[in-house]
């Protein structure tokens, strides 16, 4: 019988069609802390695979950048907490939305965005990694002296 949440894997503690070569590509690693005006970040996949990944917390009452990604997609997960998410293409004309766990949002390429913290809030983020993705950032408005930069 086929276990059906192992669906394809065989029962009999064989390797099937997977050779010993794609089971030593595992890798593993720490992650890393980087501390943000607004709270901190951990990183814990780098590009290095084609994607980045980071656990983010914000205190509350914090708000990251106004801001946009020329190439990168994201999208976010709420973990804990709640955020209110700005969005639009206009500084002037944003849309507003509270996002709680569970709720996610995909924020394509040239979207801009900001994330405020309406208490302690933990969000996941998932995006892609073009080369230069640490420095593609353009930020219009930052609570923390960083308007018009690409600074951490």
């Amino acid at each position: 019988m086929t276990d059906t949440l192992n669906a394809g894997t065989p029962t009999d503690g064989s390797r099937g069609d997977r050779s010993p070569a794609v089971a030593a590509r595992a890798s593993f690693g720490r992650t890393v802390g980087v501390a943000k005006p607004w709270g901190h970040e951990a990183l814990f996949a780098d590009g290095t695979h084609g994607y980045v990944g980071k656990l983010i917390f914000v205190r509350a009452g914090e708000s990251l950048s106004l801001q946009l990604h020329a190439q990168k997609d994201e999208t976010l997960t709420v973990v804990f907490g709640q955020a209110r998410l700005e969005h639009g293409e206009d500084p002037a004309r944003l849309v507003s939305r509270t996002l709680r766990p569970g709720d996610v949002v995909h924020l394509p390429a040239t979207v801009l965005h900001r994330v405020t913290a309406v208490g302690d809030l933990l969000f996941a983020e998932a995006s892609t990694a073009a080369p230069g993705w640490r420095e593609d950032v353009v930020r219009f408005a930052d609570r923390y002296g960083r308007e018009g930069t690409t600074k951490p």
